[in-house]
């Protein structure tokens, strides 16, 4: 029984942390479709969603019922198995990359007074000193989360095809060529913060942040960061990027004949990508969980200084979906041509230019 636990023991955790970090980020989706709701609607003078819960707040729940309850209805002459295979393949990789990330720092067993030899039966807490959260530190993180999110656009092309809509087609087909027009502009705006971490890792990105002398990334890398934020719109297809779904040009573009349940998949999985790449600007160019002047007040490794960490980590992801929302209210939509030139004259060329710049400075600094 004793050697069944202690083999069986560092899966459970690796279950448990990864169902606590999937329902937390689901839950942070569906209030941020609240939040998205209530924004618009200030903007635009209206009240927003306020009857179902005090102030609206479980709308988010009734919309899932909604889904859940309504009518499933497949086109007679769709590829039923890619047809129903997308929707999955969309949030899926949508929610890949968040194993990844670091959503604060480790704690310290010993600053925080923790004894899990003590509380643990069998010798399952013996050797553990520090609690680390993240559920995965991968040496090649970027490239990992880069990968996954290139992936994700299968599930839009695969709906677009399968779905034997034109409009559903032209949705697909326009997801395919932003992705591969944006995709290489934000990889690129990445590389910066590469050579001047000098690693692939994530945590040892937040690390080279700390120990550097502007704290945050986005102050040397400024043009990456603009870059970056630029290409995240056209990645995740929002406003003024949402061509692939453009309701004035091609109705709902790939999911035009998708309802309920699966319409609800791709649903989240859009505000899911919302989530993963804020986190990835928030890890990349805002020093992720790191908040300056924090470990004056808590030390470092303790209870305290773990929560604010992750309150702070939060605030910035927060600060992105606002912008995200804020944009939508804001500006209209591109035409499609307007956003491939600006994808392959402007912002390919500003993105490499910024990595030749950082090879300069970089070089310079280490002779």
């Amino acid at each position: 029984m004793e050697s069944i636990l202690q083999t069986t023991f560092p899966f459970a955790v690796i279950g448990i942390a990864i169902f606590l970090a999937f329902n937390g980020v689901l839950m942070i989706v569906a209030y941020t479709v609240l939040a998205e709701r209530k924004v618009l609607g200030w903007i635009q003078g209206r009240i927003g969603p306020n009857r179902v819960g005090p102030w609206g707040v479980l709308q988010p729940f009734a919309d899932l019922l909604k889904f859940i309850f309504k009518e499933e209805i497949a086109p007679d002459k769709s590829t039923k198995f890619v047809y129903f295979l997308a929707p999955f393949v969309a949030l899926t990789c949508a929610l890949m990359p968040i194993i990844v990330y670091p959503f604060g720092p480790p704690i310290n067993l010993e600053a925080a007074g923790i004894d899990l030899a003590a509380l643990l039966p069998y010798g399952l807490g013996e050797g553990i000193k520090q609690i680390p959260l993240t559920i995965a530190q991968l040496d090649v993180g970027v490239l990992y989360i880069l990968a996954i999110t290139s992936v994700g656009v299968y599930g839009i092309a695969l709906a677009g095809w399968s779905s034997n809509s034109k409009y559903s087609l032209f949705g697909g087909l326009r997801s395919s060529a932003q992705m591969i027009s944006y995709e290489l502009a934000m990889g690129a705006s990445v590389i910066g913060v590469v050579m001047l971490a000098g690693s692939l890792n994530l945590n040892e990105i937040i690390y080279a942040q700390i120990h550097s002398p502007f704290k945050w990334f986005i102050i040397p890398q400024f043009i990456g960061f603009i870059v970056f934020l630029i290409a995240a719109f056209a990645e995740t297809n929002r406003v003024p990027f949402d061509l692939p779904e453009a309701e004035t040009e091609i109705v709902a573009g790939f999911h035009t004949e998708y309802s309920a349940l699966k319409f609800a998949l791709f649903f989240m999985a859009e505000y899911v990508n919302m989530f993963t790449v804020s986190v990835m600007g928030t890890v990349l160019f805002l020093g992720g969980w790191y908040i300056p002047g924090l470990s004056y007040i808590f030390e470092p490794g303790s209870i305290p200084y773990a929560i604010f960490s992750h309150v702070g980590f939060l605030l910035k992801i927060f600060g992105f979906l606002f912008l995200y929302i804020w944009v939508r209210g804001t500006l209209p939509r591109f035409r499609f041509d307007q956003l491939m030139t600006f994808g392959w004259k402007f912002l390919l060329p500003l993105s490499l230019a910024n990595v030749i710049l950082t090879v300069i400075i970089v070089f310079l600094l280490n002779r």
